[in-house]
């Protein structure tokens, strides 16, 4: 059965954008502009009821207390306002990152999110915008599956496995045909679901290039950092040669430092065993993300470090499939 009554929750982003001095900025006011442009529309769309983040922001300023905010504004709308789905609009440069970290943060929701947006403002000539609203809106009305989405250009698709590949055409947003075999997780237990608090956490991505050096590794490492999500060659391989960036891994590892691996392929996935390069970086400490995107896989580092698990805990569950980003 298709929504009734849902929350739309306005957090900025192109789709509200409007001109000022330096340029296309985010802006409120959005709530009447919406209302005003659905009473343009021939066909009926569920109730709503609107909320925004404020200020609004653009997306490129999205941050893991903005996806805390996020989450606490829909549990409002649900649990006080009687809400049966979401729509969120958002900016579309961390589109994909927020739609992986809310897939995570908001486990065993059982009512469907989906977010939108448009890579051109709302009114502007040619807009994507009031087709991309509408039209999740309407997918919501009809019915679609709990967990988080991703609504755009048409299409729906799976929010813990998409990404954005365009930044100059509508269909910016794609899934791409990554390997994904892992067990899944028979349920989800309570410290990770949705109505678990959450902490912000120091993570750091880093990509393996020719000539990456250990210091530069031991540097990143040094400031802190909880999780590390290293983007590696093919299968998962890096400079394995490097005894002295290998101990630098390992020392991370021992002092508690969550590891985890993704390919740098669209469309590679990583499998540690098929080279000695990739077992050597499992042995010092790596876990593999399979063919988890990076922003799946950063977001669900998130969702499990923020919620205080232990890194074996961290380790255990991030190897599993929990909401259907690491296996079809």
């Amino acid at each position: 059965m298709g929504c009734r009554k849902l929350l739309v929750l306005y957090t900025g982003g192109t789709i509200g954008m409007q001109m000022s001095a330096d340029g296309l900025a985010p802006a409120s006011g959005f709530e009447a502009r919406l209302r005003s442009q659905q009473a343009l529309e021939a066909q009926p769309l569920p109730q709503w009821s609107f909320a925004e983040l404020l200020p609004p922001i653009d997306s490129a300023n999205m941050n893991q207390h903005n996806w805390l905010a996020m989450v606490a504004a829909i549990r409002t709308g649900i649990e006080r306002d009687g809400c049966d789905g979401v729509l969120l609009l958002h900016g579309t440069d961390t589109l994909a990152y927020s739609a992986a970290a809310l897939s995570f943060l908001l486990l065993g929701l059982p009512l469907p999110v989906i977010l939108s947006g448009s890579m051109l403002p709302a009114g502007a000539e040619g807009s994507d915008a009031w087709g991309n609203l509408f039209g999740a809106m309407r997918a919501l009305q009809a019915g679609v599956t709990p967990g988080v989405h991703l609504y755009f250009n048409g299409a729906l698709l799976h929010g813990a496995r998409v990404s954005k590949l365009r930044s100059d055409a509508f269909d910016a947003f794609h899934v791409l045909p990554r390997q994904r075999q892992s067990a899944r997780a028979e349920s989800i237990p309570a410290r990770i679901d949705y109505r678990q608090p959450r902490q912000p956490v120091n993570l750091a991505v880093l990509p393996f290039y020719p000539g990456i050096q250990a210091s530069h590794v031991r540097a990143l490492l040094d400031s802190g950092v909880q999780g590390l999500l290293l983007e590696c060659y093919g299968s998962g391989t890096g400079p394995a040669d490097d005894a002295e960036l290998l101990s630098v891994l390992k020392a991370a590892h021992a002092r508690g430092v969550v590891l985890a691996a993704i390919s740098q392929c669209p469309h590679g996935h990583v499998e540690f065993g098929v080279y000695a390069a990739g077992s050597q970086l499992a042995s010092a400490g790596l876990i593999s993300a399979g063919g988890m995107t990076r922003e799946a896989a950063l977001g669900k580092l998130f969702a499990l470090l923020g919620a205080g698990l232990s890194q074996a805990k961290v380790e255990h569950w991030f190897a599993l499939d929990v909401c259907g980003e690491r296996a079809d």
